[in-house]
């Protein structure tokens, strides 16, 4: 008896092999396992490397900004400070001109991690972008930034 909740298997394999959500969350997956091994000597992950990235500023910035660049809510921003912080790679203060806002900040031994992380990172992407010969890489992230816009 079939029951009109019932989805055929058909649309499974279709869902597999055309849903552009599972396929752009199964690469972002497999960049961020390459890279959090190849940035393992540096002592941080992917995700902390994009971080760090995103606080090297001339000013220390407020968390909103950071947290839009990074496409994070602010709690998960929040969370994802507290291990650089414990392991003294970003200071968070509150901003003198706002009391109610908080600023994050590189620390010397931030800067440091960061630099010591640029060149593995640079190695590796370019080399991964050396193996996608079908595609250009500005191509790639021109699409990636219009379904990054259109959410």
């Amino acid at each position: 008896m079939s029951n009109s909740r019932d989805i055929i298997f058909e649309t499974t394999h279709q869902v597999r092999d055309t849903c552009l959500c599972l396929h752009a969350q199964r690469a972002a997956r497999a960049l961020s396992r390459r890279f959090d091994e190849a940035l393992r000597p540096a002592g941080i992950t992917s995700g902390q490397f994009s971080l760090l990235n995103a606080l090297n500023r001339p000013k220390p910035p407020p968390i909103g900004p950071v947290a839009q660049l990074l496409a994070m809510d602010r709690t998960t921003l929040t969370a994802a400070l507290k291990p650089l912080e414990r392991d003294g790679l970003v200071t968070i203060s509150r901003d003198p001109e706002d009391g109610r806002s908080r600023l994050l900040c590189l620390t010397d031994k931030g800067r440091e991690v960061l630099a010591a992380a640029v060149p593995i990172w640079r190695d590796l992407h370019a080399a991964i972008e050396a193996s996608l010969p079908q595609l250009p890489p500005d191509d790639l992230r021109g699409a990636l930034r219009s379904l990054s816009r259109a959410g």
